[in-house]
């Protein structure tokens, strides 16, 4: 990892993306211990969540998680998923973090120097070509570990550096592993895990 102790860093992530990646890898992550892992790498200016959540629920699986994360040093960006029935009588869903995300990225990109993007959607690469010729170095966060690998590897290859994650997981690996279920220490709801689970679940077979 290539960083500078007086540089200006942005965290992105792309919460489902991100979600799916360490599931791959079978370990959980411990969004408290990310931050402060790179808080220390240099002046950490913001950590950007990003999540899509069902608009016509009462209660969304996801609310403690997003809670949890908001009061805790990330800024949380929320959109709506819409439930419709195509003209087959399929039921379809439409909600994309995307451009949110990439709107947030450019607009900071003047008060950075560095942001680490972690996703491996190829849909980025014009991002992060966008924010490289501002000046802003890039650094893509996923895995060619899993099977099939999780990063596009025209992003991989486009992205000033690439931190496999599975490197990662001894820093940022929540305690108790994958099935522990249980929120970071301190926490109150120790079902919010367990909660995002069944909705990322529920997100992926729509």
């Amino acid at each position: 990892m290539i960083f500078y102790k007086e540089e200006r860093l942005a965290i992105f992530i792309d919460g489902a993306n991100l979600y799916a990646t360490a599931r791959a890898l079978n370990f959980d992550i411990d969004y408290r211990r990310l931050l402060s892992m790179f808080a220390k790498k240099g002046r950490l200016i913001r950590a950007f969540y990003y999540t899509t959540m069902f608009e016509d629920q009462e209660y969304s699986p996801l609310r403690p998680l997003v809670d949890w994360l908001d009061y805790n040093g990330f800024t949380m960006v929320t959109k709506p998923i819409r439930e419709y029935t195509d003209s087959q009588g399929r039921r379809k869903v439409k909600g994309s973090i995307d451009i949110d995300l990439a709107i947030d990225a450019l607009e900071i990109a003047d008060k950075v120097d560095h942001i680490l993007l972690f996703t491996g959607d190829g849909d980025f690469k014009r991002l992060v070509e966008a924010l490289q010729r501002r000046g802003v170095r890039v650094t893509v966060v996923s895995t060619i570990k899993a099977q099939p690998p999780m990063v596009s590897d025209d992003l991989r290859r486009l992205a000033d550096n690439f931190i496999e994650l599975q490197d990662l997981a001894p820093h940022i690996e929540r305690e108790g592993g994958p099935n522990a279920n249980r929120a970071p220490e301190g926490d109150e709801d120790d079902q919010y895990e367990q909660e995002y689970e069944q909705a990322m679940a529920h997100l992926r077979s729509a």
